[in-house]
């Protein structure tokens, strides 16, 4: 478990309906920065409490089992994730995400298509 010092910086909703949380901390020990590194992708559970977590609430929080299993996202979703993010960037004149979405979805699927035999 990675227990460290944050302060929430901000939060957004996003298209999928989750949201995206940002903390800040203080300066990291190497063997914080690695175990933060390695977490990077991870799907995982976040305890965020205001005051310093007591040792009881600690152990609590340690001996939590879930039946949670992290599938991560589908392919599908990925790429609907990539294009909302290239969409965000450059809408390419485009007013809503869904116009633009299906646009480069047929453009995909018709350059697969010229491929096929």
């Amino acid at each position: 478990m990675l227990l460290l010092p944050a302060i929430l910086e901000t939060y957004r909703s996003l298209v999928d309906r989750s949201f995206k949380v940002v903390f800040a901390t203080m300066e990291l020990t190497p063997e914080q920065a690695g175990a933060l590194n390695e977490s990077i992708q991870k799907a995982g559970f976040l305890a965020f409490k205001v005051d310093k977590f007591k040792q009881k609430e600690i152990e609590a929080i340690e001996s939590l089992e879930s039946d949670y299993e992290d599938k991560g996202k589908t392919p599908g979703q990925r790429l609907r994730a990539v294009l909302f993010v290239n969409f965000s960037f450059n809408a390419e004149g485009y007013e809503n995400f869904n116009d633009y979405y299906n646009l480069h979805m047929n453009r995909i699927i018709n350059d697969y298509k010229k491929r096929l035999p």
